[in-house]
């Protein structure tokens, strides 16, 4: 039970999507909200009838129940069946809970689709103009426990006839922004290129330049663990 001080004074949403981001969400929201000794509400939304989902949906949902139950938040809502924007059923939320700060994960539009399209804050900030909004970026480091890879520095992706090709550089040809870990002892570029992809963190290889399979390479990622 929180302080009642902190009840009245500020109510934190998390809103997760499916995949690896959702868990740091989640640990970020409990770390404010503890700071704060303020209630903490964690809030997912699909399209799909709860029924219908797959079994890793599932699975990532039957484990934000128990991050909710292990630090004691208010309430876990899962919106299912929902048809309307998801900025509209967060808007929602926030005003039944009286929420004054809600987190969020970095979102995998590019900045094109920002622009000509609006990106969910802003969305979000015409709802509810009065509320904090936190943006938590894909994490960016990799478990990297035998010291393989160089520190990651920022990079993109540039389409070129069935491949993809890793630039230092933003252009207008840019298709993905992410972070490059370059393998030690190599004099080019190899290593892991990790970005956002239809709002799932994928992690690929790069040779020689050259990203040839967008298939995401199954490696551990490291959470962050304090506030920054």
């Amino acid at each position: 039970m929180k302080k009642l001080k902190g009840r009245m004074d500020e109510s934190i949403l998390v809103c997760v999507y499916y995949g690896p981001n959702g868990e740091r969400l989640i640990q970020r929201g409990c770390k404010i909200a503890n700071m704060l000794d303020c209630p903490l509400y964690i809030l997912t939304i699909d399209p799909k009838p709860f029924d219908d989902l797959d079994a890793e949906k599932s699975f990532y949902i039957e484990r934000w129940k128990q991050l909710a139950e292990q630090h004691n938040a208010e309430e876990f809502i899962i919106r299912d069946n929902e048809k309307r924007p998801v900025t509209k059923v967060i808007a929602e939320i926030a005003r039944d809970k009286h929420i004054t700060q809600i987190i969020l994960g970095q979102t995998a539009q590019s900045r094109w689709e920002q622009i000509a399209r609006g990106s969910v804050i802003n969305s979000l900030l015409r709802e509810i103009p009065f509320i904090d909004l936190h943006i938590v970026s894909v994490a960016r480091s990799l478990k990297d426990e035998e010291g393989q890879f160089e520190k990651g520095v920022r990079a993109y992706l540039v389409k070129e006839g069935d491949h993809y090709r890793v630039s230092f550089i933003h252009t207008k040809d840019v298709e993905f922004e992410g972070i490059f870990f370059k393998e030690h002892g190599t004099d080019f570029n190899n290593g892991i290129f990790k970005f956002m992809k239809n709002k799932e963190t994928l992690q690929v290889h790069v040779t020689d330049d050259f990203i040839h399979d967008l298939t995401n390479v199954d490696m551990t990622l490291e959470t962050y663990d304090d506030i920054q």
